[in-house]
């Protein structure tokens, strides 16, 4: 049994700053890489950022210069802070996070960040 729980989304100004964190609880259950994707409206679910339990992270380019990831292995959290944010990085949040064992994926239920202009 896995659940995630996400928090931080919300509305922001342009340039402004937001810190988005999604903690794994599970019995039976190793955590593997955990990461974001993002959905604007009618656009696909892309990628934003993923981190494995070394710490190693990955990110897309829109938004290596301006994010970070990271994670806290002891409570199984994984945060995204966001900096200069732009309205194109407006749309619903996902937290996305593996199994170390089995390599299956788990989705948190998103979470909203509009950012105006």
């Amino acid at each position: 049994q896995v659940q995630l729980e996400e928090s931080g989304g919300g509305l922001v100004q342009a340039g402004g700053s937001l810190r988005l964190s999604c903690a794994a609880s599970a019995s039976n259950f190793v955590v593997g890489p955990m990461g974001w994707y993002r959905q604007a409206p009618g656009k696909q679910r892309e990628l934003v950022a993923t981190i494995n339990s070394g710490g190693s992270a990955v990110y897309a380019d829109s938004v290596k210069a301006r994010f970070v990831i990271s994670r806290d292995n002891a409570k199984n959290v994984v945060y995204l802070q966001m900096n200069s944010l732009n309205p194109e990085d407006s749309g619903v949040y996902y937290c996305k996070v593996f199994s170390q064992r089995t390599g299956a994926p788990y989705w948190g239920q998103g979470t909203q960040v509009t950012v105006s202009s």
